[in-house]
Parts: C-alpha cells; structure tokens; sequence
C-alpha cells in the first residue's frame, strides 16, 4: 500500500475539549462506543474527504459522508445518518480526536441532544482511536478507496459500494470472524 499523510486534525483551537471516557472501556454491545474519523481521498487535481463514524464492538460503519471539505457541516451529516439508523436504546459514547469539527457548537449538540457522552483523545496519538484508524486503512487497502478518482462523484459512488461490501462481507478476526454486519445483530 502507499503511504501518504494529509493532516485533517487541527486540534490547537479554542473549542471545549472533552476528556477520555473510553480507556478500559470493555466492549460488550453494539452501540456502546462509537468511534468517528476523517481520511482523505485523492480525486484529480486535489483530495476530498470521507467522515465515518464506526461501532467499536462491531466494526460495523453506521454513518459516513464524503465531502470536499473539513466542514463541520459534513462532519454532521455522517453523524445524522448513524442515528437515523441507532437500534438500540442504551448508553453511548461518542469518541473522536479533538479536531474541530467535532468539537464544533453544532456536532457536541447534536449528541447531548440525543444523550451521547462525548469522549475525546488526549494526547493525538492515532493509537487512541485505533478502531476507526484501522477501518480507515481496511478502506484504503482492501476496498481500492486509495485509488485516484475522476471526480467526487465517482468517488462518492465508490465510497458507498466499498462500505455496503465492507459491512455485509468483510470478517474481522476480533468478531470471531463475523462481519459487521452480522455482529452488529448481535445483543
């Protein structure tokens, strides 16, 4: 695979910044820790960018966005399509790094208004959100989402095949070889 860094983290802002609520969280659940991220994805003549937001327990990717910015706005929009779809009525935590879209007035509000307990890195190690970093990679290396693309189009298109195959048919050694979507049903 290449290896190439774009930054899509700025974290030296002004915005509240929320603790770590996850270190020596045991997973049990579906929908007991979410974990968001954003990657860049290369189209001719620049990036574009694709928000995703995945169960921890289950790898399952359950709101995504592909934008050609690092708006909150977008950032939102993956956030909106993984509540649409929540399941289950219990305790959640959103985790993230301490970029700002996901310290932004309107993401925070958008869980406190759905009774999400917001958690965040500390320190900016991508260690600390290993899970959505791996996805990231499973993406770019097993699903060709590190290709070049004509447009945000195609790039869109490609993104929304990937992950549809991703959550029906990809296994996961951590799910006891059960794909996302499978562990996802599981309670």
């Amino acid at each position: 695979p290449r290896k190439r860094y774009i930054k899509t983290t700025f974290s030296k802002h002004w915005m509240h910044k929320y603790p770590d609520l996850i270190k020596g969280l045991q997973m049990k659940r579906p929908e007991q820790l979410w974990v968001a991220d954003i990657t860049w994805l290369y189209v001719k003549n620049g990036y574009c960018y694709l928000h995703l937001i995945t169960d921890a327990y289950s790898k399952k990717i359950i709101g995504y966005e592909v934008s050609q910015n690092l708006a909150a706005t977008s950032t939102i929009k993956a956030l909106e399509m993984a509540l649409k779809d929540k399941k289950y009525a219990t305790p959640l935590i959103h985790h993230s790094d301490r970029g700002l879209q996901y310290c932004s007035a309107g993401y925070t509000k958008l869980l406190t208004s759905n009774n999400i307990a917001i958690s965040m890195t500390q320190d900016g190690s991508p260690y600390d959100n290993a899970i959505a970093e791996r996805v990231n990679g499973i993406l770019k290396d097993e699903f060709g989402l590190d290709d070049v693309f004509e447009n945000i189009d195609q790039a869109k298109s490609e993104v929304t095949q990937s992950i549809e195959l991703y959550n029906r048919l990809r296994p996961h050694l951590s799910n006891n070889m059960l794909t996302p979507d499978l562990m996802h049903s599981q309670n």
